[in-house]
């Protein structure tokens, strides 16, 4: 288990419920989010100014920010309805937004020891697993996420070698991100979904790095 963890986007429904988890094992969990604190993930000035006000060290960074929908734009369900700001506002928060949070806690995060960094993925984001199409923005900004943090743990190993960098799908869970869309799917509620991603997480080795998994700790194909 962790010693000290930093969680972004803690007032979220998953984030609140990761930093709780995480407490009630004994970890010390610092936590940032927009609404508490100004942090802005689409901001790497934001970034930059609240993790460079940090000391840490930090041996879990675990990013629970993102959104499905964004100004209003929903899911699209085809082509017809796809634009450019939506794609580019799921891809600055869904992707970029997570790799800046990673470029900015590097100097977090242990040279020496077992350390991770997280970041909320999902499994529409799998190109392999992808038989419906739809959702092509959310789809293509988590498609996104996961190559970023696939390359930036090669470059993360060669520095922290017991590092591990991640993207883990939750399932869907019970918050109002998903309470629209989540009819037709098994949910679970944010407590039990911590619980999974925090077994999920002190389980991995380092050799695992650069992977994407689900909440099971199951892989899941690019």
């Amino acid at each position: 288990m962790f010693e000290n963890a930093l969680v972004i986007g803690a007032s979220g429904g998953i984030g609140s419920a990761l930093s709780a988890g995480l407490a009630a094992k004994g970890v010390a969990v610092t936590g940032l989010s927009r609404r508490d604190h100004g942090f802005d993930v689409t901001d790497e000035a934001s970034i930059a100014a609240h993790l460079g006000a940090l000391s840490g060290p930090f041996d879990l960074v675990f990013v629970a920010t993102g959104a499905l929908v964004i100004d209003g734009a929903e899911p699209e369900k085809s082509l017809r309805t796809v634009t450019p700001q939506a794609l580019a506002d799921q891809y600055a928060l869904n992707a970029i937004g997570p790799l800046m949070v990673m470029k900015h806690a590097l100097p977090l995060l242990p040279r020496k020891g077992r350390s991770a960094f997280a970041a909320l993925s999902a499994r529409v984001g799998s190109i392999g697993d992808n038989r419906l199409g739809g959702w092509h923005s959310y789809r293509a900004a988590k498609a996104g996420l996961n190559q970023l943090i696939h390359g930036a743990s090669i470059e993360l190993a060669r520095t922290h070698k017991e590092a591990i960098a991640v993207c883990l799908h939750p399932g869907t869970v019970e918050t109002a991100f998903t309470a629209k869309y989540a009819a037709a799917h098994a949910t679970v509620p944010p407590a039990q979904a911590a619980e999974n991603l925090i077994g999920v997480i002190d389980a991995l080795t380092p050799d695992q790095t650069g992977g994407f998994f689900d909440y099971a700790g199951r892989e899941i194909p690019w």
